[in-house]
């Protein structure tokens, strides 16, 4: 790193009714990071950007994530901007000048995604082409769902605020297995919902799919056609893209990478030395097409910078320049609290459409946070200060670094005590890590280990069917190993044997259970009927029969 470099400009005004003012402005240049601080106007502006940044560089250290991009806005400008760290973790990462991390190095920003698709359909009802309390079903006359009277009357505005009555996250994990949107969408009657339609607030991706189906309706163009051109486009946002082919097209594009805690070596039955450890993801592992079967709800990619306009724009409530791109009665609509997603003394958290609202005693908290495979976000803003912020970082890492910058940054200009969320959040975050996994050492100690049959790998081979919309799923012998092909991406993956009857896969980054349906005749000779997959979030859609 080359030597830190100061310019101190000294100026004397004897005229003025004071003696001297001293204007002091300090550039940092380094070799390792490129910073931009933007509007320096306001002096508070600058020394809370040089204790921010401080800050920054405790939480990636703490959590040790290799490359984060931060945008501060204040009073409508551009008052912070830098990268951190590097965009892969390598042998000579620090060497490559390319490989570092800069405010315009694109990230995956996963469920803030939502809220662009709110955006869009927000234009819609500007429009008159629809309206939030329009059913769904006069929209679309295919749609379908498990509860026939949900179906009817399932809402526009009930998509955007989780309140279908599907398990949250439910069918999260169907497009890794090489299924399209269109299946998702197919699959949807087969999913049972777990509460009472409009009875709560279940946190769900796949009914975004549902919002993307009707503006592709009533606009007779894709959801990312109609993301480009009524926000991106507009805002200026020249570094946004969508889905997997935006992303692989990034010139200056992070890696992702995974965490996760290790608890490394047992030093007592109750205590070992344990870590976070941190490593790229490449190839399948990067779960791309899910990116893009998910986009509506996750698949858009940014930059700090791209994402401090789309946050301003929030802030001017629908306004860019002298163009109302929104009207200020919907985005009123946008960030109004629809249902109370957590509560406690001190605060209350609200889900609009497509935003957290949070109300403290101090103040009123916009933001959404987003993960992907690799990848963690936070857009968040602050009305009353006209404050945004904008983290973005190429690691899987827990929400808790994402909250502990926000807020610090929300403390400085409220000019509250300072205080370390970073090291209190890591603090319970290891703890239970430890926690959960005594609990699970335990487990496994009184759990006794479940019979099976052990049949010979050969008997298993066959084509096994579920109907549309899953389609077949074919099981294959080649040399010593099973391998299944599924889906209609027609993907073949390699199967690894657990126990007797049951086997694991990867698809698409993420990891599958399936249980060969088996029943032991006579002489002890084992027939196989069926096959069951494990989705995911207690969904089983019932057995694929063996039909050859």
């Amino acid at each position: 790193m080359k030597k830190v470099i100061k310019f101190y400009y000294i100026c004397n005004m004897k005229k003025l009714q004071f003696n001297t003012l001293i204007i002091t402005i300090a550039i940092v240049l380094t070799t390792s990071f490129q910073w931009i601080l933007y509007g320096q106007d306001n002096q508070d502006d600058v020394a809370i950007a040089q204790k921010a940044e401080e800050y920054i560089k405790k939480i990636q250290k703490d959590w040790k994530i290799p490359g984060l991009s931060v945008s501060i806005s204040k009073g409508g400008k551009v008052v912070y901007a830098k990268g951190f760290g590097v965009k892969e973790l390598t042998n000579n990462m620090f060497n490559d000048q390319k490989n570092r991390v800069d405010e315009n190095t694109v990230f995956q920003i996963g469920s803030i995604s939502k809220s662009f698709t709110a955006a869009v359909m927000a234009q819609l009802v500007d429009e008159g082409k629809i309206k939030w309390e329009d059913t769904v079903k006069n929209i679309l006359p295919d749609f379908r769902m498990y509860d026939k009277w949900v179906e009817e009357n399932l809402q526009v505005k009930d998509i955007m605020t989780h309140h279908t009555g599907i398990n949250g996250q439910a069918g999260t994990y169907i497009p890794n297995l090489g299924y399209g949107r269109e299946d998702v969408y197919k699959m949807l009657p087969f999913i049972k919902p777990t509460y009472s339609f409009r009875g709560g607030y279940e946190y769900n991706n796949i009914t975004f799919i549902i919002a993307s189906k009707i503006i592709e309706k009533l606009t007779g163009k894709s959801w990312e056609d109609n993301i480009r051109e009524r926000i991106l486009i507009p805002l200026g946002m020249t570094s946004t893209s969508v889905n997997k082919e935006g992303f692989n097209a990034s010139k200056n594009v992070a890696v992702p990478h995974e965490f996760y805690y290790s608890k490394g070596k047992m030093l007592t039955d109750s205590t070992w030395t344990d870590s976070l450890v941190v490593n790229p993801i490449y190839g399948d592992e990067q779960a791309l097409h899910w990116l893009t079967v998910i986009g509506p709800a996750g698949g858009i990619n940014s930059t700090a910078v791209d994402m401090a306009k789309y946050a301003q724009f929030h802030l001017d409530m629908g306004r860019v320049g002298d163009k109302q791109i929104i009207s200020k009665k919907q985005m009123q609509y946008l960030h109004k609290g629809q249902t109370i997603t957590s509560q406690d003394s001190s605060r209350t958290t609200l889900y609009g459409h497509c935003w957290f609202v949070e109300q403290n005693s101090r103040y009123r908290l916009y933001f959404h946070t987003g993960t992907t495979w690799g990848f963690t976000a936070i857009c968040a803003f602050v009305p009353e200060l006209n404050l945004s912020i904008v983290m973005l970082a190429n690691s899987e890492v827990s929400s808790s670094p994402r909250y502990a910058l926000m807020r610090r940054v929300i403390d400085y200009y409220k000019g509250f005590p300072e205080k370390d969320y970073s090291a209190s959040y890591l603090a319970s975050f290891m703890k239970e890590e430890r926690d959960s996994e005594l609990k699970r050492l335990k487990s496994e100690k009184v759990k006794s280990e479940e019979s099976s049959l052990n049949p010979d790998l050969k008997i298993l081979a066959g084509v096994y069917d579920k109907g549309e919309p899953f389609g077949k799923a074919v099981v294959t012998m080649e040399g010593e190993d099973l391998y299944i092909t599924l889906g209609t991406e027609g993907w073949k993956h390699k199967m690894k044997r657990l126990t007797g009857d049951k086997f694991s896969f990867r698809s698409d980054g993420h990891g599958f259970d399936l249980k060969f349906v088996l029943k032991e005749g006579r002489r002890g000779k084992v027939k196989v009927s069926g096959l069951d997959i494990d989705f995911g979030y207690d969904e089983n859609f019932g057995i694929w029969k063996k039909i050859k």
